[in-house]
């Protein structure tokens, strides 16, 4: 009688035990909803605080105007956001960034071709990339030029466009500061090295375009994103300044469009870079805006400026 006894309190303390333990795992699993409700919130505290603050980009004036115009675009799509774009250079793009001194340093130069930049300590995000042209006064009277005559103008061996087939006009050279990403593609791979003469040089590309079309014999070098009627953009050895040139590598005057942090973006930095590398922006406002994706491109370029085929 005693062992029915305690054999019965020993099956009602295990029943008990199972009915605890099973609202203890109600409670356990009501606590994980909870808490995964609680991390959902969060997640979508940070995912709101992605798209909300300011971010600070500045460097090459060749990527201002794409830069700009997807800075717009996010903007409208995300109204707590606010990306200031500014130029100054390529240079500057990369010593600002690197300094901390902005969230985004754009350049149409590696970082390695910088000698005074620390390049290990940035992350380089290509953007697009940006074919580049000798653009000269409309009624100079020539439009295509040998790279060799090319060569000659810049450095002055050839001074009047009659000269090279053009009309009785002396001729004006429209520089970029020494700091200009612009300016180093174009010595590099448009005149072969050769440094230009004296002329008037200025920071912006905007005012490069200006002084061309309005100077009579004048000639400059601008990115395709900023040619318009009042300039004429010149062939090179009897290749057009296109992008199906630029793709091909038959047009040798372009440069990658870089976008660097230092470090690995966070937060709003992040997220508008993914968005400019996104297939929406590379497929619509990329070529809208004069550039051309990278996933287009049929050759690459290194920091060293060796070229191949994209495998």
């Amino acid at each position: 009688m005693e062992l029915k006894k305690h054999a019965f309190i020993m099956l009602v303390v295990i029943v008990m035990l199972a009915v605890l333990a099973a609202c203890g795992g109600g409670n356990d699993e009501e606590t994980s909803g909870e808490a995964s409700g609680g991390d959902g919130n969060e997640d979508n505290a940070e995912a709101s605080d992605d798209v909300s603050g300011s971010v600070t980009v500045a460097g090459s004036s060749a990527m201002q105007p794409l830069v700009g115009a997807v800075a717009e675009v996010y903007e409208e799509e995300n109204s707590e956001a606010s990306i200031e774009v500014q130029a100054g250079g390529s240079g500057a793009g990369l010593s600002q960034v690197a300094a901390g001194q902005v969230d985004i340093g754009n350049s149409d130069l590696f970082a390695e071709q910088e000698d005074e930049i620390d390049a290990g300590e940035l992350v380089d995000h290509r953007v697009a990339v940006v074919g580049m042209a000798p653009v000269v006064h409309p009624d100079a009277g020539v439009d295509d030029l040998t790279e060799e005559e090319l060569i000659d103008v810049w450095t002055r061996e050839v001074t009047n466009w009659s000269e090279v087939g053009g009309e009785d006009q002396e001729i004006t050279l429209v520089n970029r500061p020494d700091s200009s990403g612009t300016r180093t593609t174009f010595v590099e791979h448009a005149l072969n090295g050769a440094e230009p003469a004296d002329g008037i040089t200025e920071d912006s590309s905007n005012t490069v375009r200006q002084i061309v079309s309005e100077t009579e014999g004048a000639i400059g070098y601008l990115a395709f994103s900023y040619f318009d009627d009042n300039i004429t953009p010149m062939s090179v050895d009897g290749v057009e300044p296109t992008a199906e040139n630029i793709q091909s590598g038959d047009f040798p005057i372009w440069a990658y469009q870089h976008s660097y942090t230092n470090g690995e973006p966070e937060g709003l930095t992040e997220d508008f870079l993914d968005f400019m590398q996104s297939e929406e922006i590379q497929e619509t406002l990329v070529p809208e805006q004069g550039y051309i994706p990278v996933t287009e491109m049929e050759v690459e370029r290194d920091a060293e400026g060796e070229e191949q085929p994209v495998e």
